[in-house]
């Protein structure tokens, strides 16, 4: 098992973000689907370290990573692109995703890096020199999730990257995430278009109030 959640429980004061959450994630894409406040940013980020856990555990690879420090699971291989993008606007784009590679020693494996981001986002080696704030949404986007990809994670975690795009944008990026998957990294997606998400995912979580609601392989979730 790459990645297990065993009962996993978050609140916000009196509000239960999640409530004994449990869910597997092995090769392929995965959504976690459900309308706002359901517990899926919340996931991503108990995930990648962002914000402890109450109780429950996470493993990565077998590895109790549960409130490890976020630094740590990023070098481990757990990559994130946050919701909302938060990409450095003072920055260049190649500055950006310098940034993502912080956790990477070998120069060799930098490169690589870099060769796969602009393989997969041509756009963003043309604006390499550009200041990152300049930029699209959409592009903005593809900086998100390319940022997170230049550390080489085995795992990248995508929050809302459909949001406030065009169809024919979020089409392209979602393309990119399965490419992406066949180069064997896991993805997993919170998304509210959770049409978009069924169509290239292997398999589905939809959640509720923290909880999970229904799973199951995406084909059939998406009937």
């Amino acid at each position: 098992m790459i990645l297990e959640i065993n009962n996993l429980s978050k609140k916000y004061g009196d509000k239960k973000a999640l409530n004994k959450f449990s869910c597997k994630f092995t090769e392929g894409i995965y959504g976690l689907l459900g309308p706002n406040g359901a517990g899926k940013t919340t996931t991503l980020q108990t995930v990648s370290g962002l914000v402890p856990a109450d109780a429950g555990k996470i493993k990565f690879y077998d590895q109790d990573i549960t409130n490890m420090d976020a630094e740590k699971i990023a070098a481990l291989g757990i990559a994130q692109s946050p919701e909302g993008r938060q990409i450095f606007g003072d920055l260049t784009v190649a500055e950006n995703l310098k940034v993502g590679a912080f956790t990477l020693k070998d120069r060799k494996v930098i490169n690589e890096c870099y060769e796969r981001v602009y393989h997969h986002f041509p756009l963003l080696k043309e604006r390499s020199k550009q200041q990152a704030g300049t930029l699209s949404g959409g592009e903005l986007q593809m900086l998100a999730i390319a940022r997170a990809l230049m550390s080489n994670p085995k795992v990248l975690l995508l929050d809302e990257p459909s949001l406030g795009l065009a169809p024919l944008i979020v089409q392209n990026i979602f393309k990119i995430i399965s490419e992406i998957k066949k180069e064997g990294t896991t993805v997993v997606i919170v998304e509210q278009n959770a049409l978009q998400t069924l169509k290239i995912a292997d398999y589905g979580y939809v959640l509720e109030l923290g909880e999970i609601n229904i799973s199951g392989d995406a084909g059939v979730l998406i009937k």
